[in-house]
């Protein structure tokens, strides 16, 4: 497996994030839905990594959109037939040492009640609860969470 910065706007990586919001879009109401689209994945502020197979296929992702006072994760998946090798947590250390290596001193992200294995992969990679930040308000769809670096 390979992980490196690219950009999102790719044919197989944009089928990647088709599948992540097919995946999430039933799980939560539509006012309940944060993910960011492939322009603002392309801003100059925003870390994206792609983890491709031995084959070169796109099987995982995620990004930091990296701001003035912390780096908010977003779009991390895997393709559920490759769930269980590690690529979650790997494509997330790749991002936060891409993100602390460009100042950032806290990482925050924004995930949902119903994918609990998101929120323990976000809990044993050190992240802690916390309530809303940035633009986010209470939802009971959100859980809030943050890691110092």
């Amino acid at each position: 497996m390979h992980i490196a910065l690219e950009s999102p706007n790719q044919p197989d990586v944009i089928a990647l994030i088709d599948d992540l919001d097919a995946y999430q879009k039933p799980l939560y109401p539509p006012e309940s839905h944060h993910g960011i689209d492939i322009a603002a994945l392309s801003a100059p502020n925003v870390l994206f990594a792609v983890a491709r197979n031995g084959e070169g296929r796109a099987v995982g992702c995620g990004a930091i959109v990296v701001g003035a006072e912390f780096g908010e994760l977003k779009r991390m998946f895997v393709r559920p037939e490759n769930r269980g090798q590690g690529i979650a947590i790997k494509v997330l250390n790749f991002l936060e040492g891409e993100a602390a290596a460009k100042g950032c001193a806290m990482f925050m992200l924004e995930t949902g009640p119903s994918q609990p294995e998101a929120i323990s992969l976000y809990a044993r990679a050190g992240y802690q609860p916390r309530g809303p930040f940035g633009d986010y308000g209470p939802d009971p769809f959100s859980v809030f969470m943050q890691k110092p670096v």
